[in-house]
């Protein structure tokens, strides 16, 4: 029976023997192995699939493994694809897994976000698993991977973000061009990780981010006023950790639902504030003790005077800080009336914050309606002898340091440099905080 179909082989394949013949005086193993082929010839694949069967002729025979035989050695490996990425959205801290879907991905030896390289957790034919790395910046990224038959690339595919605190609610995550108008705050904002508008979820604060820095702590005249003695002397400061700072002052609404009582002599209404804006007043006649119930309710802190006079000037060194018009401030004390409620413009009261134009950051009312609690004691040398790097003011002390002027104040107390102390179980209808709190 073999013998009868062998025959029959030879005498049907023997064109493709005289082709095969030809070709071995090529030499080498193809040709060999082709003439030998031909001359075996073929055999029925009886029960089986027939995968082999290359010219569908229902025998895996000769021919079939001298086409297979022909195409010996290395093959060509297909280029990757990438169709989409699959959770694809992170903080620029990393460590957020996502998928890149896509074809010809086996052997994947690289993936990458931007120009960072990302952790690869499993690969596939169709989909490689990586974990984001960290990225010095915010936006959408482009993400690529690298397999044997080269780079495939899906532009702005993965979106850093930032990484909200667990106390707070993300409110705005990269900062407003239109408030935040100097590139350089931006970028230094957006650098840092964290969003730059959050709510407490406490409370109800409104928090912006405030970078880290290098000012100029100290004198800043107006045209109108000379700079104090305590504002001296003029000296190097640098603050290296971010921080978040109330938008406004706490106002006697955000008190009362707290402490369950509101201190402030300003608690009724006026022709200039009706009575539903009566809460939005912020909270007076608190002194520096009772304002630590609060913090310690709350979870927040107050600034010190260095992250205060740091918010205040968001970038400007001039007596007021910036606001449209004048983005790089103004030594006019004449224009003070447009960032601060004081003497002029108050008809002696508190009003309710927010109303007064806001500063390089979004900060409103650093300058004027209340005074605002520090953290730091009142040095009145302190000055010449403070630290460049993150200080706090002196040890010890009998005042604690109130900045920013109030609705009684003139002008001139309402500089970026302007400072005083009070006792600390003292507090006036002029006093009033503002809260601070570490993103994490």
């Amino acid at each position: 029976m073999l013998l009868s179909l062998l025959k029959r082989s030879l005498l049907k394949r023997s064109l493709l023997k005289r082709s095969l013949l030809k070709r071995s005086s090529l030499k080498g193993p193809l040709s060999i192995a082709a003439v030998l082929v031909s001359i075996v010839t073929s055999v029925p694949a009886y029960g089986q699939a027939c995968a082999g069967d290359l010219d569908n002729n229902a025998v895996v025979d000769g021919y079939d493994l001298a086409t297979l035989l022909s195409n010996f050695g290395a093959c060509a490996i297909a280029e990757p694809t990438i169709s989409q990425v699959v959770g694809g959205t992170g903080p620029r801290t990393g460590g957020t897994v996502f998928a890149i879907i896509g074809t010809n991905l086996h052997g994947a030896t690289s993936v990458t976000v931007a120009s960072a390289t990302a952790t690869i957790l499993s690969v596939t034919p169709t989909v490689v698993t990586a974990l984001s790395p960290v990225s010095p910046k915010l936006g959408a990224k482009s993400v690529s991977v690298t397999t044997p038959g080269g780079t495939a690339t899906l532009r702005q595919a993965f979106i850093y973000t930032s990484a909200t605190p667990a106390w707070a609610t993300l409110l705005e995550d990269a900062p407003d061009p239109a408030i935040v108008t100097n590139a350089s705050l931006r970028a230094a904002i957006a650098a840092v990780g964290y969003p730059w508008r959050v709510r407490d979820n406490g409370t109800n604060t409104e928090m912006l981010l405030i970078p880290p820095g290098t000012f100029n702590m100290g004198c800043s005249p107006s045209l109108l006023a000379p700079c104090d003695p305590v504002e001296f002397p003029v000296h190097s400061v640098t603050l290296t950790q971010a921080f978040y700072l109330g938008r406004y002052e706490v106002t006697q609404a955000q008190w009362q639902a707290t402490m369950g009582w509101n201190p402030s002599y300003f608690a009724i209404a006026s022709a200039e504030v009706p009575l539903e804006q009566v809460p939005n007043r912020p909270v007076d006649q608190v002194t520096w003790n009772a304002v630590q119930g609060y913090l310690a309710a709350t979870g927040m802190r107050l600034p010190t005077e260095a992250e205060w006079e740091f918010a205040y000037r968001a970038g400007t060194t001039t007596a007021y800080h910036g606001f449209a018009g004048y983005p790089a401030g103004t030594n006019d004390g004449a224009l003070a009336g447009d960032i601060a409620w004081i003497t002029p413009n108050t008809n002696d009261q508190t009003h309710p914050v927010g109303g007064k134009a806001a500063n390089g950051f979004g900060l409103h009312d650093m300058a004027g309606n209340l005074l605002e609690w520090v953290n730091d004691w009142f040095g009145a040398t302190y000055y010449a002898s403070s630290p460049s790097v993150n200080p706090t003011g002196p040890v010890s002390g009998t005042y604690r340091v109130a900045r920013g002027g109030s609705w009684s104040f003139g002008s001139d107390a309402v500089r970026a440099s302007f400072r005083g102390g009070s006792i600390p179980t003292y507090g006036s209808y002029n006093h009033g905080f503002r809260v601070a709190r570490n993103p994490n």
